[in-house]
């Protein structure tokens, strides 16, 4: 009986010293059992949009659609990343000649580079934005 005591006593005692390499960085073990937290990089300045765009306009639009009078917006932290949105506007010409007229586009910003872009939608803030000129 008492071997099986002995038995049991060690394997409790040895499950709980293992579980405590899995602590995580809220547990309620000491500060040198947790893991550490991962390190969020620091977070990214905001972007010149006036140069990206002007560097990158076949990005943002068709050469095709002969972008004219292209203004920019300042630029906000993207809700759900790293980088930074912006509003981008611009007089388009369709594929077929026509004039499309002033279309509005919300560019992605990420390390200095245009890494996505959609056209503004109504519920956007775009409408509310004070533009200038590239």
């Amino acid at each position: 009986m008492l071997r099986i005591v002995a038995h049991a006593a060690l394997l409790a005692s040895a499950l709980a010293l293992g579980s405590c390499g899995f602590a995580d960085s809220r547990a309620p073990v000491p500060e040198f059992m947790r893991l550490k937290e991962a390190e969020q990089p620091p977070p990214e300045a905001p972007p010149d949009v006036k140069r990206v765009v002007r560097e990158q306009i076949n990005v943002v639009f068709l050469n095709s659609s002969y972008p004219r009078e292209v203004h920019v917006a300042p630029p906000h932290r993207e809700v759900r990343g790293q980088g930074w949105t912006a509003c981008v506007s611009a007089q388009l010409t369709s594929a077929t000649g026509s004039t499309l007229g002033t279309q509005i586009y919300i560019v992605t910003i990420s390390g200095g580079k245009v890494v996505d872009r959609r056209r503004a939608e109504a519920d956007d803030i775009c409408g509310t934005e004070t533009y200038e000129p590239i």
